[in-house]
Order: C-alpha cells, then structure tokens, then sequence
C-alpha cells in the first residue's frame, strides 16, 4: 500500500497557491508553553522540525530559544524561507535546511528535541512515520508530535465543506491511545498523549469558500468559544488538536 496520502505535486501547488507566509512568529506561538518547558526542563540544545516547510516552528526555536535548529522538508522554496527569516530578524545561516525525502534519507546526527506539527497525519503508516520521528532523537531526548483532531467537531467541518482537504488525512491516526502505544513499543517513555485546545475550527483557503458557508462557520466558532470560555477542557469532540510527548531513555 502507498504510504503517501499526498506527493510532492501537491505540495508543491499548495505553498505556490498561499500568501502571507512571512510572518513575525510571535512568542506565544502554538505549543510555545509545552515547547518551553521541554526546553527548560530537559536543557535542550538541538532541534529538527520535521515536514516544516516553510519553518515556523524552527524559527521560533531559534528566535526565542536560540537553539542549533535544523528544518527537514520534502519540498523547500528557498526564496520563502529566507523571507520568513528576514522577517524574524534571522539570516540564512541561522537555521540548517535540509531538502530530502525522510523515507529515504538516513539522519547524520540526532537531535535533543525533535518535533514535527502536522506531518504524520498525511501518512497511511502511522507507526511507521513516528518511528522515522524517533531515529532522529537522542539518547535522553524529546520527541513532540502536534496534528489537528479531525475526530472533533473541526473534522466535520472539513469533511463537510472541503472533502477533499479531508480524504488526504488519516483520520485513524488521530488517536492518543494509539500514537502513546506506538511509542511505548518502540522503548520511549510517554510524558503526555492527549487532547489540546478547548476548541476551534478552520478551513484551508476559507476566502473562497461560499459566503453562507463562512457565516455558518463564524456563528459556530463564536459559539463554541463563548461556551468553552465558561466551560474550559480539553475533549475529543471539540478539542482541535492531538498533542504527543515522548522521550527515548538514555541508553
């Protein structure tokens, strides 16, 4: 069976198509808190992202962290990244790029942290894809795994009105219990698998949706807000991300 929900065609078109992507990453990103504390707590000096592209996450770690950052993608457009640095305050040597296909490429060293935020749920195999994550761990070190809960209300949405952002994500995938049970067969010590976010949802290229959908959209956004801000938890249903946190013992 093919691995690949998507190729690199398709990555390829989807950043050609996107605007905007040089942004000032703040320092309240997505998952800074969770991030911050592998960091401190676990002296971290050394980071991959994994699946990047264009480098948000590596250019936060090294923005705010000044960590040895590298970034691994199947596709890099150079002109993007260095305009995404620029945008940061950082140049072209701030950040190690590697352009490879991980599932041939074989890791030259191993990295204290290694994260990737919204890669293997484009991957028919999951165990398969978090077992390449791990080869670039450490002895001692982290990996951190982020990717959206399309079992929740969010997947509906897309599955509802962008079917076909939808069929290239494993849904099957989007399991805690599964990915903690993944990396516990593979020898890591699980610090956390779980749901992450009270709620949210979106939709890819939401700016040529029809306009009846991005009004139903709006109202269930500030509905679901409102409610999980007098009720505040993390859940399957409504929760819009999946968080994993393991770490490969010291040998």
């Amino acid at each position: 069976m093919n691995n690949l929900l998507t190729d690199r065609a398709f990555w390829v078109n989807y950043w050609e198509r996107k605007s905007g992507l040089s942004i000032n990453v703040p320092a309240d990103y997505l998952f800074h808190k969770e991030l911050g504390t592998i960091i401190k707590e676990q002296q971290v000096q050394t980071a991959i992202e994994l699946g990047g592209f264009p480098g948000y996450y590596a250019v936060f770690l090294k923005k705010y962290f000044k960590l040895d950052v590298t970034l691994l993608d199947y596709f890099i457009h150079p002109p993007i990244t260095q305009s995404l640095l620029a945008a940061n305050g950082l140049g072209d040597q701030d950040i190690k790029v590697i352009e490879t296909d991980l599932f041939k490429y074989v890791p030259e060293q191993q990295y204290d942290l290694v994260l990737s935020c919204g890669l293997i749920e484009h991957f028919v195999d999951t165990a398969d894809i978090i077992k390449r994550h791990i080869n670039f761990v450490k002895p001692g070190g982290s990996l951190f795994i982020t990717l959206p809960n399309f079992n929740a209300l969010n997947g509906w949405f897309q599955k509802q009105f962008d079917p076909e952002n939808y069929k290239i994500h494993n849904i099957s995938c989007m399991d805690p219990a599964l990915l903690a049970g993944i990396c516990r067969q593979a020898g890591l010590e699980v610090v956390r698998a779980g749901y992450y976010g009270h709620f949210s949802i979106w939709l890819e290229d939401e700016k040529n949706k029809p306009a009846m959908v991005k009004l139903f959209k709006k109202a269930v956004w500030t509905a679901g807000k409102v409610f999980t801000k007098v009720f505040p938890f993390n859940s399957k249903q409504l929760s819009p991300y999946i968080i994993l946190e393991a770490r490969k013992p010291k040998g």
